[in-house]
């Protein structure tokens, strides 16, 4: 028999028995309704699908408080990937400036003038019909010397099955959230630029709703000669305008963020790395899962375990991701993509089974006046998430054959 802790408003964290039987039959996903306790359950057919789902959310979202790295920040949505390029890469790239305006929504500095009337649409695939996307539009204005850029990023968990905590249905319900985002950039000189973005956030989970506001802070450093840049990017500084229960005292924090990044071309061959330092404002990001089994090794002697140097290195390692790019061809119209993130595949990977857990990898290919983009990021034995993007300049369909 197992135990699971239910959070009622009324009543605290409240211990209930949770059999494996039920475990396959059911998953809930718990949000506080006023003072009622109530709990929103899945469809029986739909457990590991939203399970998965929910989990990549739970991922990839970090706090900057509390000793746990995931499950304490809200609109978690905000830090899935924004387009299939980001996909391929790792799902975070914010060191490259080109004239991907989909990239400007991980780092508004990254906004240029070669990102004027550039359109983009990116649409995802996880398990079980989970759907989120992103689509962009940017400007540069020249009179300001000032690029800009609009989007909207959503996600569609689909239709749910609602019950009690006694497993009574309730109904169906919906669940979906949406960001309305706004961005600006000017440079500072001829190699720094600086950004911002604004969004508006609104979440609906079955009867229950909630808005909030954020905003992104951005810099990128560009030197063109040697095809280095280096950039630092401050993400979600916000808040909730309305929590989901209407109580003011259950505001939950937005998954605050702080990154640094590099990316290099070199020089005789025609590829680009970068490294990304994710969650630079807090050191310990180690997960110890307390129904981890350690195992026995060959001889059934007990592992040991790790030491303070072990742990520090997978804790360093899990704040990195690496990622590379080869573009192909004179203009750069064919691209080959990969990355690897350790925490990812520290996380995620089922412990006694091998997977490609923590790697990603695509292909993006231009076509006459269109880039088509296809990113696969591998999360789990469960499997991992298909994404697909279009985009094109506007400017492009006005010029003379």
């Amino acid at each position: 028999m197992y135990f699971r802790r239910i959070w009622f408003p009324d009543r605290g964290c409240v211990k209930r028995p949770f059999s494996p039987d039920t475990t396959k039959k059911y998953f809930s996903l718990f949000y506080s309704s006023g003072w009622s306790g109530k709990i929103l359950f899945t469809h029986p057919h739909r457990v590991s699908v939203i399970l998965f789902s929910a989990s990549l959310l739970l991922f990839s979202s970090f706090s900057a408080f509390g000793q746990w790295t995931g499950g304490r920040a809200t609109y978690s949505f905000l830090n899935l990937p924004s387009s299939a390029r980001v996909s391929a890469l790792g799902g975070q790239l914010i060191s490259v400036a080109d004239d991907d305006v989909s990239l400007a929504e991980g780092n508004p500095a990254l906004l240029n003038p070669g990102m004027h009337q550039q359109l983009a649409f990116h649409h995802s695939f996880l398990a079980g019909g989970v759907q989120h996307g992103y689509a962009a539009y940017g400007r540069y204005v020249e009179k300001w010397g000032a690029s800009f850029h609009a989007g909207i990023k959503y996600i569609d968990y689909g239709t749910l099955q609602a019950t009690n905590e006694f497993f009574q249905e309730l109904g169906e319900v919906e669940a979906r959230e949406n960001a309305l985002l706004l961005g600006a950039s000017i440079p500072l000189d001829e190699r720094l630029r600086a950004g911002v973005n604004a969004r508006f956030i609104s979440s609906t989970l079955g009867t229950l709703e909630s808005v909030g506001i954020s905003s992104d802070l951005g810099l990128i450093y560009q030197d063109s000669a040697q095809k280095f840049s280096l950039a630092l990017t401050i993400r979600s500084l916000g808040t909730q305008l309305s929590t989901y229960s209407g109580l003011a005292e259950d505001r939950e924090p937005l998954p605050f963020e702080i990154q640094i990044g590099l990316s290099k071309q070199l020089r005789y061959l025609p590829f680009r790395f970068s490294l990304l330092y994710e969650n630079l404002q807090r050191w310990n990001i180690l997960y110890d899962d307390p129904n981890a089994e350690n195992g026995t090794l060959l001889l059934g002697e007990e592992p040991r375990e790790p030491g303070r140097f072990a742990k520090s290195m997978d804790n360093f390692f899990r704040h990195l991701l690496f990622s590379g790019e080869l573009l192909l061809g004179a203009r750069e119209n064919f691209r080959l993509r990969m990355a690897y993130r350790h925490r990812t595949r520290k996380e995620l990977s089922a412990q006694g089974f091998g997977s490609a857990a923590g790697f990603s990898f695509g292909v993006g290919i231009k076509v006459n006046r269109f880039r088509l983009d296809y990113g696969r990021s591998v999360y789990h034995l469960a499997g991992g998430s298909n994404h697909l993007g279009i985009s094109t300049s506007l400017s492009a369909f006005r010029q003379k054959p």
